[in-house]
This record gives structure tokens, C-alpha cells and sequence, in this order.
């Protein structure tokens, strides 16, 4: 399947898999917008996918929702409370210089927040206040929103796929070049029987049987970097 028909499902709101590279995490992604999610889509990532179900966001909602990067809040956490001193120096990744995670949340209508009705009200919620303040709209995040809470959410990097090539970033550059609000939930597959990252040619297999459209990073780079130059959304 082509990049092109990749990206037409991905606009509709359909699941696309997403694979980083051989030399950083090796890993395929679910992802799908989060302003599509449904619970049958929480469903499928849990059980095909596996792995932890989280929501990548741009950088520029992140910060105007005041979401931070959870390191920061251990570096100025432990200024109060010692013992948390080393366990935010996290600089021993060992596929990247430092993790996207910011803060966990449920929406606050929910009950646990982690049943698949609960974790999609969170992230379809999610995806709408993205929306809206990419739109240079307003949305208060602390009146709908708690934490902890069960939905992991990522702050992906300021340059994204200029700066870092996570499936954080890849999620969101795609987002971008299609013209969506940029808030994509994310799974990483599994695979039950090596105890590791489901391999990439399993990935495709899959891809290939169900029907979902498989996508590499290099091709997403490539398209954004395409994309930026150019300044057009995909149509």
C-alpha cells in the first residue's frame, strides 16, 4: 500500500502501524486519531497490539494545555523530595537521548478511566482539546482532566522528525501533513511467544491480512521533510 493511500485512511480515522527503525526501537505501532477513538479501538489495541496505549501530542499544544515533560516535574519534584533525585536522571535510555512522557490522566467523567469505554472518552477528549487549541482556541485542561490517571500522554519534540524520530514524533508529523488535530493514540505490538517487539516482518504480515496499512519511518521523514517544504497539507 502507498504512502498516499496510508495517509487517506489515517485522515478518515482508520488504524495505520507505524514502524520507528531497525536502529532505534524496532518496533510497530497502532496509531489512530485520537479524536476517532472508539472503545472497540482501545479493544484492538490491547489485545492485537499489547503494548502501552498512550497519546502523542504536538509540541505546541502541549505547551499551550501547560503539559510538561514528566522529567521536569522529577528534576523540580526532587528539589523537595530527595529520593527522587536519581530516578529523574533518565539519561540512560538506551534508544534515545530522553523519553516524550508527560503526565497520565482520565478524563473526569469516567469511573476507573482504565475500561475501554473510559480510556476512549479520555482520548477522544484528548484529541478535541487539541484541536481546539491548535485552533488558537481555549481549553481549560484541569476542569476535564485529573491525574494519574490511565492514558500515558507524549510530548513529542519541538522539531519533531527534525529533532527526534520516535513513534511520537512519526505519529504526529503524519497528523500534520493531513491536516488533523495532531493527538494520535498509540500501541506498541507485542509478540506472545518471543517476549519482545513483534518482529518487522510479522508487523507486515499482519498489516497485509488485515487489511491496515503499514508504513515505515524513513517514508514518513522523507513525506514531512517533502511536506514542509512545500507547505501544502495532503488532499
Amino acid at each position: 500500500m502507498s504512502i498516499e493511500d496510508a495517509l487517506l485512511r489515517f485522515r478518515k480515522g482508520d488504524f495505520i502501524l507505524i514502524y520507528d527503525f531497525d536502529e532505534r526501537e524496532g518496533e510497530t505501532d497502532f496509531a489512530i486519531p485520537a479524536i476517532h477513538v472508539k472503545p472497540k479501538d482501545i479493544a484492538k489495541m490491547r489485545i492485537e497490539g499489547g503494548g502501552l496505549i498512550c497519546v502523542a501530542i504536538h509540541p505546541i499544544a502541549a505547551k499551550k494545555l501547560g503539559l510538561p515533560f514528566m522529567h521536569d516535574i522529577l528534576r523540580v519534584a526532587s528539589e523537595k523530595i530527595p529520593s527522587l533525585k536519581t530516578v529523574s536522571q533518565a539519561n540512560d535510555v538506551k534508544y534515545d537521548s530522553r523519553s516524550s512522557f508527560s503526565i497520565w490522566v482520565n478524563h473526569r467523567k469516567t469511573f476507573t478511566g482504565i475500561t475501554d469505554r473510559d480510556r476512549a472518552l479520555t482520548i477522544k477528549r484528548i484529541g478535541e482539546a487539541v484541536d481546539a487549541v491548535m485552533l488558537n482556541g481555549y481549553f481549560d485542561f484541569g476542569s476535564e482532566f485529573r491525574s494519574p490517571g490511565h492514558v500515558a500522554l507524549l510530548r513529542a519534540a519541538d522539531n519533531l522528525v527534525y529533532e527526534r524520530v520516535g513513534q511520537t514524533e512519526l505519529s504526529i508529523a503524519l497528523a500534520e501533513i493531513v491536516g488533523i488535530a495532531p493527538a494520535v493514540a498509540i500501541c506498541e505490538m507485542l509478540d506472545s511467544e518471543t517476549g519482545r517487539a513483534l518482529s518487522k516482518e510479522k508487523a507486515i504480515k499482519y498489516a497485509e491480512e488485515n487489511d491496515i496499512p503499514f508504513v515505515d519511518g524513513k517514508t514518513i521523514v522523507e513525506k514531512y521533510k517533502e511536506f514542509k517544504e512545500f507547505g501544502e497539507i495532503f488532499v
